[in-house]
């Protein structure tokens, strides 16, 4: 059940705002509060003058009074938090370096087989990083059969993902200059800088909404769900867990957000504290 969400400002009505609260609540399970309120005006506004409405209000009374289609799906990615960063919180790739990937490594020495899963990836800098952390400290993974799987239920934001295009802010937000100048490279014409080859062949990007079964998904040894959780109420938090519970292979590694947990959500994890940083196991 969608939790109250409040808006109230002269771009949009409440009714409406509190529509876009359910809209978004229903097909992504994320809940909007009014510490999210800049996102209709900000982010739905030009969604609405390209489509060619005079204002918020007319774009979403189209909304309610239509069956669901292709400006539903725009409002929703529009409005659905997309923050990311290369190497975000740096503490999570210190523990895959230092722990987790050396203790996979030598539990796959027979099968040489890894594979790695980056559920709401975003713009793609996470699935990147992580491809860029093998690349650099172990290269002997890029001889196994080594599978990095990137999905996102937006599919615009997975096609930005997929280009592997960033600005220069982008890049250097938790990149360094050394990183950078080795595995991207500067377009002149578009201003932008172009992840190589080498690494955005690494990664494989999958249109996944997280509250639908994962369908078609391979055992995982590792799970990145990083900044997820937060955004979803208990009972979501709760069965996204057990599917994860599902997907992870016995002896795998979970990686959650800095501000969330499996405590008092999922008692088969069981935490593991590491390098200043946090990852889990199932018990």
């Amino acid at each position: 059940m969608l939790k109250v969400c409040s808006k109230q400002t002269p771009d949009i009505s409440n009714i409406n705002f509190q529509y876009l609260c359910q809209l978004v609540y229903q097909h992504a399970a994320i809940v909007l509060d009014v510490s999210k309120d800049y996102l209709a005006e900000l982010h739905l506004k030009p969604i609405a003058e390209t489509a060619g409405f005079d204002s918020l209000n007319s774009f979403v009374e189209h909304l309610r009074s239509h069956p669901f289609g292709n400006l539903h799906v725009r409002a929703i990615e529009a409005l659905s938090v997309t923050e990311t960063s290369f190497f975000r919180d740096r503490h999570p790739f210190e523990v895959l370096k230092n722990f987790t990937l050396p203790e996979l490594i030598s539990r796959r020495a027979k099968e040489r087989s890894l594979k790695i899963w980056c559920g709401a990836c975003s713009s793609g800098q996470e699935p990147y990083s992580l491809a860029i952390l093998i690349r650099e400290h172990f290269p002997l993974l890029t001889t196994w059969d080594l599978q990095i799987i990137a999905s996102d239920f937006s599919s615009q934001i997975l096609a930005h993902a997929r280009q592997g295009r960033y600005s220069q802010w982008e890049i250097q937000r938790g990149l360094s200059v050394d990183l950078r100048e080795k595995y991207f490279q500067f377009q002149q014409q578009q201003q932008n800088w172009q992840i190589k080859d080498q690494i955005r062949q690494m990664v494989e990007f999958r249109q996944i909404n997280l509250i639908h079964p994962w369908l078609s998904m391979p055992a995982m040894d590792i799970i990145f769900l990083r900044n997820v959780l937060i955004y979803f109420d208990t009972d979501t938090k709760k069965s996204t867990l057990k599917k994860v519970r599902q997907q992870l292979r016995p002896d795998g590694y979970l990686f959650l957000g800095g501000g969330e947990t499996t405590i008092y959500l999922d008692d088969s994890f069981e935490r593991i504290q590491q390098e200043g940083g946090v990852c889990y196991c199932l018990q």
